[in-house]
């Protein structure tokens, strides 16, 4: 039987974290759901796998609570459980920044989608003829996985690493549009935000990261594969486990 791999967040404030630890972790195993759900002030952050029907089962359940109906998960199918066991998480930040002034509950960072993405890439420009660059904030050994053809990748070893990198190479985008990537969205919302709050313009994030552009488009500009937080190590894109013995493997936190 497949397995459906859902990888979902959103920014919204909770402010009753343990109770709703307990409610979802009960319902994960009722439904014999395996992964992470890391749950914050700031919101939820999860990665699941199970049968069809337990993972649509879950995101139903989980809908009803009004904070999260328009919540809408990223899918890949693999033949088996990616994640060894199911963790139900309480955290600061659901990705973790240490900027305690950014608020994306309070405000959603600019987006574009995957498609107006691909548009522009093959066009080399925006659609207001700006020179569009694509700004990786992802971790070193997730780009060394696959990244967007010349893409800036700052070799950062945590995403805490961010501030001060672009801080320091600010000029660089001085007059261009700038399009912020990650695996699924979440770490370059809060990126694009901060960039909003040292002056920068014309800065937006990939809408569902990198996974929501191979499910939407053919996956052109993309170099490699994609690196995932769970043992199958990462797709291809397709979607599809990548058939490599050499990358790390296991659960993992972005």
């Amino acid at each position: 039987m497949s397995t459906v791999n859902l990888s979902a967040y959103k920014f919204v404030g909770l402010d009753d974290l343990p109770a709703l630890r307990e409610r979802v972790r009960e319902r994960c195993h009722a439904l014999a759901l395996k992964g992470t759900i890391l749950l914050a002030p700031e919101g939820i952050n999860l990665f699941l796998a199970g049968p069809r029907e337990a993972t649509d089962a879950f995101m139903a359940w989980l809908r009803e609570d009004t904070r999260f109906a328009d919540i809408v998960p990223k899918e890949s199918i693999s033949d088996g459980a990616p994640f060894g066991r199911m963790r139900v998480r309480l955290k600061k930040e659901i990705i973790t920044m240490r900027m305690p002034a950014i608020r994306p509950e309070g405000e959603r960072a600019p987006s574009v989608t995957p498609a107006t993405l691909r548009r522009w890439l093959d066009q080399g420009r925006d659609d207001d003829g700006r020179e569009v660059v694509l700004l990786d904030t992802r971790n070193d050994y997730e780009t060394d996985v696959g990244l967007f053809e010349q893409a800036i990748d700052y070799r950062i070893a945590s995403f805490t690493e961010f501030p001060a990198a672009i801080a320091a190479d600010r000029e660089r985008y001085d007059g261009k549009t700038v399009v912020s990537y990650c695996t699924g969205g979440i770490r370059c919302e809060k990126a694009v935000l901060h960039m909003q709050d040292i002056g920068m313009k014309c800065v937006f994030q990939l809408e569902g990261g990198i996974l929501k552009y191979f499910e939407e488009t053919d996956g052109a500009h993309w170099r490699g594969d994609c690196f995932v937080f769970d043992d199958r190590g990462a797709v291809d894109k397709q979607l599809l486990p990548a058939s490599t013995d050499e990358l790390p493997t296991g659960e993992k936190e972005p």
